[in-house]
């Protein structure tokens, strides 16, 4: 991990600005207490560029947590155990590296609109035929295609949403932005109660094909991403190509990548782990009926809500990493209530306080992983190692599954335990290695896109040199022991 340790003044993720003048700091830490006035500071174009992201990521996550409803009656409908169903997930979350590395590199070549509205499309239309699957093999193959759009949207979303907003107020947007997550899983399960036991589970993903109407306002309103521009603008003016940079960032950069992809493993261990069978485990293991599920999901994602944009704005305050601890270790305080009672009113209160912490840690995921992320490289750089790690915990609903259906209690598979257990764990390793990373609060991009090509060639040039030195070191060894 040398290269995640570097100081600022030896690593391309720096901000002069930022960390050489302490007023700086003060004055960014004086702005960001005031959330109001963040909220209300934004031009009509960062305006309407957040909310193109947010909504993107906010439907692209109701499209998906509407298979994870839908489980129990997909498996009636196809006669096959809810275990088997949950292969679908998995398969969507294999793929989604794939759209991400797409069209992340689409993006860090030619800008960061045009991807994202095809991956829009995309994503919608795949939703779209996924309601009229004749059988499960038809359903698995359309689930993995939806896969591959739903890996490019939260890369190309974030990385815009984060490029152009003003560096004080990306805590706050980047709690907010991440809890279009949350959002779309309450718009699922609201969807879930009006229309699943009247119509079917068909007729959700017919309606989930909607986010293409997103095309339009990203066609129109949304303006490139200006650090996207910058980065252009020094690359033409030093004749260097886009293949040279990426060859360079990955030579460079690959430990501080796969640092990345661990952490984010970690943090979708924790998410998919607590509510991929959740639902499943109140149905099939408490017996509660679709209105309570519902009401149980609504207070838990309402509690996300909260807790990630809440979280993302201390992170302006105290820090990325100090943030993410606190709020995943508020959550393992919170695991026995979220599973044990068998209580209606306590469940709703461990939903609630459980998803505010693991959402709280995830708020401050955007923002962490774009200043990160190495300046040529940020259209793939978050969302592959988002995605990586996604891939790495793509098979938690189906382990907890299996776990559960194979640890029986009263008769019944036992979820509840299983899911306590395995959250705990993956606590426990996300907090060891947030500890183990850095953070580069409020870099500012397009400084860092002006410098980053001189001092990638910099670090290149003395990688080089130290390289030749060393043969030479050994060759002279050679020739005295001779």
């Amino acid at each position: 991990m040398e290269e995640i340790n570097q100081s600022p003044s030896q690593n391309t993720l720096t901000n002069t600005t930022a960390t050489d003048n302490p007023r700086n700091d003060d004055n960014e830490k004086n702005n960001a207490q005031n959330a109001w006035k963040i909220l209300t500071s934004l031009n009509r174009q960062q305006q309407i560029t957040f909310a193109a992201a947010f909504l993107g990521w906010t439907l692209d996550a109701f499209d998906y947590f509407i298979v994870i409803l839908a489980i129990p009656y997909i498996a009636k409908e196809f006669q096959m155990e809810p275990s088997v169903i949950t292969g679908s997930i998995t398969v969507t979350l294999c793929f989604r590296p794939l759209g991400a590395a797409i069209f992340g590199l689409l993006a860090d070549r030619y800008g960061r609109r045009y991807p994202l509205m095809v991956d829009i499309i995309l994503y919608s239309s795949m939703e779209l035929a996924s309601g009229f699957s004749p059988n499960f093999s038809v359903f698995i193959i359309l689930r993995a295609i939806f896969g591959i759009a739903m890996g490019g949207e939260w890369g190309l979303g974030a990385a815009l949403a984060m490029e152009i907003l003003p560096s004080e107020s990306r805590g706050l947007f980047s709690g907010i932005l991440q809890q279009g997550y949350a959002v779309g899983y309450l718009l699922a399960a609201i969807l879930h109660y009006a229309v699943i036991e009247n119509i079917g589970w068909r007729a959700m993903f017919w309606i989930g094909s909607f986010p293409a109407l997103l095309v339009i306002l990203l066609r129109f309103f949304v303006p490139e991403s200006p650090a996207w521009k910058a980065q252009q603008d020094v690359s033409e003016s030093t004749g260097r190509t886009w293949l040279r940079n990426t060859k360079l960032v990955l030579k460079l950069h690959w430990k501080r990548f796969i640092y990345c992809v661990l952490l984010m493993a970690c943090f979708n261990f924790l998410s998919h782990g607590t509510q991929d069978l959740y639902p499943t485990f109140l149905k099939a293991q408490l017996g509660y009926t679709a209105a309570q599920v519902t009401i149980l999901t609504v207070v838990a994602n309402i509690g996300a809500i909260i807790g990630g944009s809440l979280c993302g704005y201390l992170s302006q305050l105290f820090g990325r990493k100090l943030i993410i601890i606190v709020a995943a270790i508020l959550a393992a305080c919170f695991v026995p209530l979220y599973l044990l009672p068998r209580n209606f009113g306590l469940l709703v209160l461990g939903a609630f306080t459980l998803y505010f912490g693991v959402q709280g840690a995830w708020g401050v995921v955007p923002a962490h992983l774009n200043e990160l992320s190495p300046s040529e490289f940020r259209g793939t750089f978050p969302g592959l190692t988002y995605q990586l790690g996604n891939l790495i915990s793509s098979s938690s609903a189906q382990i907890e599954a299996k776990l559960g259906e194979r640890f029986t209690k009263n008769g019944k598979p036992d979820y509840g335990l299983v899911i306590a257990v395995l959250t705990l764990i993956v606590i426990f390793f996300l907090v060891v290695l947030t500890l183990f990373g850095k953070e580069y609060k409020s870099i500012d991009f397009i400084e860092q896109a002006k410098q980053s090509t001189a001092n990638n060639e910099k670090n290149d040039v003395k990688k080089n040199i130290e390289k030749e030195n060393e043969k030479g070191k050994a060759t002279v060894e050679d020739i005295n022991i001779e």
